[in-house]
């Protein structure tokens, strides 16, 4: 299925937001995601079903100041 993951269309067998992200090696990491511009909590992923050419954001978080 094409998926849209931060602007760039990509061709994912995954059918959850969780399985995407571990797809795209993001399993362990601490980020935030959005799915259609909403915001999707990381406890609720698993149960995020996926369609064809939804918009998912992945935000991680930089240090800095």
């Amino acid at each position: 299925m094409k998926i849209i993951v931060n602007g760039a269309e990509l061709e994912l067998g995954a059918t959850t937001l969780a399985e995407a992200l571990e797809a795209l090696d993001y399993r362990d990491a601490v980020v935030a995601t959005a799915l259609n511009g909403h915001f999707v909590a990381a406890r609720a992923r698993a149960l995020t079903r996926l369609s064809e050419g939804d918009k998912i954001e992945i935000v991680a978080p930089r240090q800095g100041g």
